[in-house]
């Protein structure tokens, strides 16, 4: 049984991603292999954990996937690892409901029986820090919760009017804190922090973090509560029992700006029997010829679309493939790639792939953000029609044209049966984004669809 841990925090904005960051690139440092994870969908803070690390991070989403299938993502990773890290998301209790701990980093922790080490912002109080950690105990006896890290600390003198007093009233040993440091805050823009797939973060910083983690964090301390995990051997369900033979191939855009796929959708794809080759929309003159698929995932084209629009050949690469019947699969930013065209941050146009009848812009700035249950209306390369799946929603852009049933590929059940989405013969693009692990059936399927296509 692999060791485990959860680095959960008290709220949003207390440096969840820093400090997971900076221990798992110091455990790193030591030698150890680390098998990092994200609770919840999030596509940007797994980018900081494979820089520290080395490793794809996985997403752990207990409301997108059945809890069988989370515990067999997280045991099936974990089993080349020395250690395994799980960043949370939110506050420790948030999550999907407002009753209940649906989808929230406390229930992850405890479906995968890790124990948690909960991050508090010290930086504005002093012993009061206590009654938060106290509360935080008590709200929910059943978690774990093995140690504290404080966050924000200005002096010596500032950590002793702290740490006493939460180990005296709680009973949870501090292992460590992070000082306040403007120099180690990561920049952030309209999505969260900035993805490291565009070098942004650079060798000083990420140093300067190994460096504070190994001076002001037990480490040891990390790895003896990580020991504690009591995760046993999980059956398979969502991979295949014996390997597959290839035989699709489907090509993945891939670069600065389309970043975002769940490492464990596309392990699935070639677990099923693909041969993943990716592509650059942004610097490659054409998309893999010998492709029965194409997969276009999220990230930050409107960051891009000066460039994605005069790389032409991709464009007419893209459109020749389409025209031979290849199927094509987009979400969020792949769906803006494949419209007519987009309007970037400063409002010029640009044109796309024009593939869609959609045109996307920036110009309204309105945060797009939440899980969703969707309806298949037709059938796609992952879904039958009347197929129905739990997918998440992120973005700012937003659709010149809405789309209707006639052309449309999902019904959102929990927004009034919305439209959302487009489909255009063997192109099918929408905002949501799908966890191929959340039906047994997804993954097969595009590898089946793709198949027929391709050239192996």
């Amino acid at each position: 049984m692999t060791p485990s841990i959860v680095i959960a925090g008290v709220r949003s904005g207390v440096g969840k991603t820093t400090i997971a960051t900076g221990i798992m690139g110091a455990l790193t440092k030591r030698g150890k292999r680390v098998q990092p994870f994200k609770a919840g969908p999030d596509y940007i803070d797994p980018s900081y954990h494979k820089l520290a690390t080395g490793i794809p991070s996985r997403n752990l989403d207990s409301w997108l996937l059945p809890h069988e299938i989370v515990s067999e993502l997280f045991h099936k990773a974990s089993q080349t690892a020395d250690i395994c890290i799980v960043e949370g998301v939110m506050g420790l209790f948030d999550g999907h409901s407002n009753l209940d701990e649906s989808g929230s980093t406390a229930q992850l922790a405890k479906l995968i029986h890790s124990p948690v080490v909960l991050i508090a912002d010290a930086s504005k109080v002093a012993r009061s820090v206590a009654a938060e950690i106290l509360g935080y105990r008590m709200f929910d006896p059943e978690l774990n919760i093995a140690g504290v890290i404080l966050n924000g600390i200005g002096s010596p003198r500032h950590l002793e009017f702290c740490k006493p007093q939460i180990e005296k009233s709680t009973g949870i040993p501090v292992i460590g804190y992070m000082p306040r440091r403007q120099d180690l805050v990561q920049p952030e823009r309209h999505l969260g922090l900035i993805p490291t797939t565009e070098g942004t973060v650079v060798q000083e910083w990420y140093d300067s973090l190994i460096s504070q983690t190994e001076e002001t964090i037990d480490l040891e301390a990390i790895c003896d509560i990580a020991t504690t995990a009591k995760l046993d051997f999980v059956k398979p369900y969502i991979y295949p029992e014996c390997p597959q033979p290839k035989i699709a191939v489907i090509a993945v855009a891939r670069d600065e700006a389309f970043s975002f796929y769940y490492q464990d959708s596309l392990d699935l794809l070639e677990a099923w029997g693909a041969e993943i080759v990716e592509f650059s929309p942004l610097k490659d003159s054409q998309a893999p010829e010998r492709c029965g698929g194409i997969y276009i995932g999220g990230g930050f084209p409107e960051l891009f679309a000066r460039e994605l629009a005069e790389n032409t050949p991709m464009l007419r690469s893209i459109n020749s493939l389409i025209g031979r019947g290849i199927p094509v699969y987009a979400e969020c930013g792949g769906l803006m790639y494949l419209g007519q065209s987009l309007s970037d941050m400063n409002g010029q146009m640009h044109p796309m792939v024009q593939a869609l009848p959609l045109s996307s812009s920036m110009k309204d700035q309105t945060l797009h953000l939440g899980y969703r249950e969707l309806e298949a209306l037709c059938d796609s390369p992952i879904m039958e029609k009347g197929q129905i799946i739990k997918g998440h929603e992120f973005h700012w852009s937003v659709l010149e044209n809405k789309p209707e049933l006639h052309n449309a590929l999902y019904s959102i059940l929990d927004q009034e049966n919305r439209f959302e989405g487009f489909r255009s013969e063997n192109v099918w693009a929408s905002y949501v984004h799908v966890h191929l692990a959340s039906d047994p059936s997804l993954a097969k399927r595009f590898v089946e669809v793709c198949s027929k296509f391709s050239t192996l």
